[in-house]
């Protein structure tokens, strides 16, 4: 049992707690069904149209699948923190970033996430509004839609991770079906106009224009998911995974089947669909394709699959994470289900869907900022902490993670100049934004910071204090801070 102190602060918040072995309820398939869910959503579409303006479809799959790769490999690699230590990204986030400097970076997160809410929710409304108008023509109403849709979204969520894993394991399937359909329907109306998707660039490019179009489709794809690349282990910790396991690969299996098998195989056939839709409309949103290729049920069911796919990301990729980092910052008053509500607040008031006409360009913006933010994560865990963590310290206003008033400078200062760099760089923001940034806070960290503020597990890298499920230890706070730990039994 977790003891906690209910006068203290934010820093030992019942949702920020560590997740207990016994408590790690999602596994290979749940994880799997997830990642389908999250992957096919609108904005995807949008890779893949933008893509075919310029090159043949068959390279922008390459690209999807060179970037997807590449990106799940980050996700799985960061989301060790959560598998190992039961730790959220938050909590992580105190080490590199200092007990009050975590805010800052973690709130960019948290923002970024709230758009996307707000953005894939008007786009599960506008299918929603496009449905009830099919069935009821009298209807036009997308805010009422939008209003519902959000309010549906964000009570699944508050219901805990595992209704979060329930629905994505219910419409993974139906998810996959209406997709197929989706495509086909497509096709056929590209092919009686006399064109081939897998042949069709409006305005085909080449030499080194073709090279850089190709690359811009590769960083797109992994700024994309730069979002969930920083705060996995917000839902990593919840993966079931072998206590005692030292073997990396065998312990992060859940992570690494869906990030490297499911995500790139799903988002590729998204970009299909995307690049189809274009052809047929002249416009990346299916929606709009649909309405001039299908009609009656047959549009309503495939708007149908629009809104599931919506749903099950936002859950997943989204609320979720956001909401523990807003409840890290609002305190201890402000449990799980009120930051959920948070997040459906912010992603509704920055009116997300007003920039969808550069969506590209925000997506490479995204990933320039928040690459940088993984690039210092593993650079922390893994090139300084040698994955063992002082996790006790992380609960205390006093202790290691203090640093001067509560920010660690070598981590702000890798993160400004990692994310300016990379956004300067705009076309190849991922890459440059983890490697400056990981590489400044790694020199600053170890030449520098960190013999003012000396780290006990660098100091003293000792596995029984500071491995967490490799040793079989579920991480407990308890209120005074001592040595407290316990080994998992069962």
């Amino acid at each position: 049992m977790v003891k906690t102190n209910t006068n203290n602060s934010y820093l030992k918040s019942p949702d920020l707690l560590p997740i207990s072995h016994n408590n790690r309820k999602i596994g290979i398939v749940g994880f799997f069904a997830m990642w389908i869910g999250m992957a096919i959503l609108l904005a995807t579409f949008d890779i893949g149209a933008s893509g075919v303006e310029s090159i043949s479809l068959p390279w922008v799959v390459l690209a999807t699948l060179i970037g997807c790769v590449a990106v799940g490999g980050f996700i799985s690699i960061v989301g060790d923190i959560g598998v190992e230590h039961g730790l959220s990204f938050p909590v992580y986030m105190r080490a590199p970033f200092g007990i009050v400097g975590t805010h800052i970076p973690s709130l960019a997160r948290a923002i970024t996430a709230s758009f996307w809410f707000g953005l894939n929710t008007y786009f599960g409304s506008t299918a929603i509004n496009s449905i009830i108008h099919t069935i009821n023509p009298g209807f036009d109403n997308w805010l009422l839609c939008y209003i519902v849709f959000a309010l549906v979204q964000l009570i699944n969520t508050a219901s805990g991770i595992k209704w979060v894993e329930r629905f994505a394991d219910f419409a993974a399937p139906i998810i996959i079906i209406l997709s197929l359909i989706i495509y086909q329907t497509l096709a056929a109306d590209i092919i009686e106009q006399g064109g081939n998707v897998w042949a069709w660039a409006e305005s085909p490019v080449t030499g080194g224009a073709a090279v850089t179009a190709f690359v811009i489709v590769i960083f797109a794809n992994m700024g994309f998911w730069a979002t969930l690349g920083c705060d996995i282990p917000t839902i990593s910790r919840f993966f079931k995974a072998p206590k005692y396991e030292r073997n990396w690969f065998k312990r992060n299996r859940t992570n690494l089947i869906g990030s490297l098998i499911a995500m790139p195989l799903t988002e590729t056939f998204m970009i299909i669909i995307g690049a189809a839709a274009f052809m047929v409309a002249g416009s990346s949103n299916p929606v709009l394709a649909l309405e001039e290729t299908a009609s009656g049920w047959m549009l309503a069911m495939l708007l149908l699959m629009i809104v599931l796919t919506q749903w099950s990301t936002n859950t997943a990729a989204n609320i979720v994470p956001a909401a523990a980092i807003f409840s890290n910052a609002l305190g201890p008053k402000a449990t799980n289900a009120i930051a959920v509500f948070v997040v459906g607040i912010v992603g509704t008031i920055i009116q997300p869907w007003s920039v969808y006409e550069i969506l590209t360009e925000a997506l490479l913006f995204f990933g320039a900022v928040l690459s940088a933010i993984s690039g210092i994560l593993v650079a922390d865990y893994y090139l300084l902490r040698k994955r063992r963590v002082n996790v006790q310290e992380l609960y205390r206003h006093g202790g290691q993670f203090k640093f001067h008033g509560g920010v660690n400078a070598a981590g702000m200062i890798a993160w400004v100049i990692g994310g300016i760099v990379a956004i300067i760089f705009m076309d190849y923001s991922f890459i440059v934004g983890f490697v400056l940034a990981g590489a400044i806070y790694y020199v600053l960290a170890r030449y520098w910071y960190f013999k003012k503020f000396r780290q006990a597990e660098i100091e003293d890298p000792n596995d029984e204090k500071y491995l967490g499920i490799t040793v079989g230890r579920d991480w407990v706070i308890d209120d005074e801070n001592r040595d407290s730990n316990e080994e998992i039994t069962g």
